[in-house]
């Protein structure tokens, strides 16, 4: 016998190894593809969660826009009210200015606060900031 021939049954062994390593690589290739379909499905998941919290955080921030926008007007109304019932002391401060001077009598004048001349220079008092707005 020379090197080169093998005996009868070494075919049959090739043959089975090559199907058995068909066998595996098919089993291999499936498995594979159920690891991409299963990163596959979780980060689609994670694109819901994702999209669900981007539309969560959208309706804080247009209800605080609103929120802000509604305290604004008031912010103003009140700003135009100090300024109406500033003018209106002055008035009548300078009107008991003026009984005073023709009458002889003493009226006890206060002076207007600077508070009411300079609202933005208000006292106010430190806020926390409310938990659904932190991050």
């Amino acid at each position: 016998m020379s090197s080169k021939q093998q005996p009868s049954s070494s075919g049959s062994d090739v043959e089975e190894r090559k199907r058995k390593r068909k066998l595996s690589n098919r089993e291999s290739a499936r498995r594979s593809r159920m690891r991409k379909q299963q990163h596959l499905d979780e980060l689609l998941a994670q694109e819901r969660r994702i999209a669900d919290d981007n539309k969560k955080l959208r309706q804080t921030i247009d209800e605080t826009s609103q929120l802000h926008g509604d305290l604004a007007s008031k912010n103003n109304v009140l700003r135009a009210q100090v300024a109406e019932l500033t003018d209106r002391l002055r008035s009548l401060n300078s009107f008991l200015q003026v009984a005073s001077d023709v009458s002889d009598l003493v009226f006890d004048i206060q002076d207007i606060p600077d508070s009411l001349l300079e609202p933005w220079q208000l006292p106010r008092p430190i806020q926390p900031i409310p938990d659904k707005f932190k991050c």
